[in-house]
């Protein structure tokens, strides 16, 4: 429960930024850059993003600790570069004035809203790898706190550039996004102070050989690129969004869609450290945690169906989230569309903690792989052979991807099985 309440917390930052910068000057335009510079921040961030698994697998003594946290000390720093990199050169408002049929201010704004978020994926990777230190050790209340000051410093910064200062939109969100996150990365490397202190007295539970900087590039990197694949489909869409019809429109919606989407989806997203920490050495516990899963697919997906197919999206959309009428209800099918992702990402999530707990990542690459491919695809087809407008094209092609992500991983988890008796002989 404090796992999923952490990912739920997460989940509102969105939701209230751009709540934030609808309510600002020119919300159109600053909705859409902020859009694009957060889908490039998710892109570098991708390959640190699941060290929290990582730590949360591997970090069991004073050995374990020392030689995963320098791995994440690397990592760290090679994507604060790529993140320099991005924002200092001027792809941003090229895409846009070239490519793109979007006004050049969104270029311009994306480009220094991803100067602000420069911070933004190091401070993730920092957070993200003593968060899986405390889950390690049992402390999950604490990692809930830390999401809870993330929050505050996150909104206090919002609200304060937001209304009491003349920064765009765009720039208030990258603004209040690194100060929420880098609050929270101290906040969890003081909290796991303890914990690290066990962990220094621990020695010989973790073999020379299992914690190589080999060991753990072969242990991790399936981990890195699955995230680099599933991330980088933020930036693809939103630019392929902005080829079809109506792209300010889409480009607008998008981020807020996939904020609410996201809300429902974050309880699934909390689950994997929580499958593997509870899997037991043997997997004894699969089935009552297979059982849990299909009860939580359900019911987020459920929810958001409620939501999504009454009159409870117009008072989100527009009550809630600031949009005027207009994007409200160009909002609307795009969300009904993406009713199953909560289902889906519950199911997709359970598969890889499987996959995870006996160390065997290689095909939940390979699953990411097929489902951005799928998506790619399908929202071609969308824009190209039914004249769809960016935000339906982008929402049909996420529920098709996810489809094929999760039967692949249906095959190898098939294929486990038949093997599983022979190993465990």
């Amino acid at each position: 429960m404090p796992l999923a309440m952490t990912w739920l917390m997460m989940s509102v930052e969105g939701p209230l930024l751009a709540a934030v910068i609808a309510r600002l000057p020119d919300a159109k335009i600053n909705l859409a850059a902020y859009g694009l510079a957060y889908s490039v921040a998710l892109v570098v961030e991708s390959p640190i993003i699941n060290m929290l698994t990582a730590a949360t697998a591997l970090v069991r003594d004073r050995l374990s600790f020392f030689k995963l946290r320098r791995f994440n000390n690397v990592l760290n720093a090679s994507i604060t570069v790529l993140m320099l990199l991005a924002g200092s050169t001027s792809l941003m408002p090229w895409l846009t004035a070239n490519v793109m049929d979007v006004p050049v201010e969104v270029g311009q704004l994306s480009r220094w809203t991803i100067l602000l978020l420069l911070p933004w994926p190091a401070m993730v990777g920092v957070r993200r790898f003593y968060q899986g230190v405390l889950i390690a050790g049992g402390k999950t209340r604490q990692v809930a706190l830390g999401t809870v000051l993330r929050l505050l410093a996150m909104a206090v910064c919002a609200f304060a550039a937001g209304f009491w200062s003349d920064l765009p939109g765009a720039l208030v969100g990258g603004l209040a996004l690194t100060a929420g996150v880098s609050v929270e990365a101290l906040a969890a490397r003081v909290m796991a102070g303890p914990v690290v202190a066990e962990l220094m007295e621990k020695e010989g539970e973790t073999q020379a050989g299992d914690v190589t900087i080999g060991a753990l590039t072969h242990f991790y990197y399936p981990l890195a690129v699955t995230a680099i694949l599933a991330l980088a489909v933020h930036p693809l869409t939103s630019f392929l969004a902005g080829l079809g019809r109506l792209p300010l429109e889409s480009l607008a919606v998008l981020p807020v869609i996939n904020s609410l989407v996201f809300i429902f989806r974050a309880f699934g997203l909390s689950y994997q450290e929580a499958a593997i920490a509870l899997m037991g050495s043997k997997g004894e516990n699969e089935g009552i945690l297979r059982r849990f899963a299909v009860m939580l697919g359900a019911s987020t997906s459920g929810a958001l169906a409620l939501l999504a197919f009454t009159p409870l999206a117009t008072v989100w959309y527009q009550d809630i989230s600031g949009l005027s009428p207009d994007l409200a209800a160009f909002a609307l099918l795009p969300t009904q569309i993406m009713c199953v992702m909560p289902a889906l990402t519950v199911t997709l999530v359970w598969q890889r903690s499987v996959l995870v707990a006996i160390k065997r990542t290689g095909p939940i690459t390979g699953s990411s792989a097929l489902e951005i491919a799928v998506i790619v695809a399908s929202m071609l087809c969308g824009l190209y052979l039914f004249d769809w407008t960016g935000a339906v094209a982008a929402a049909a092609a996420y529920l098709t991807g996810r489809l094929a992500g999760c039967g692949y991983l249906a095959v190898e988890q098939r294929r486990y099985r038949t093997r599983r008796p022979a190993v465990e002989s």
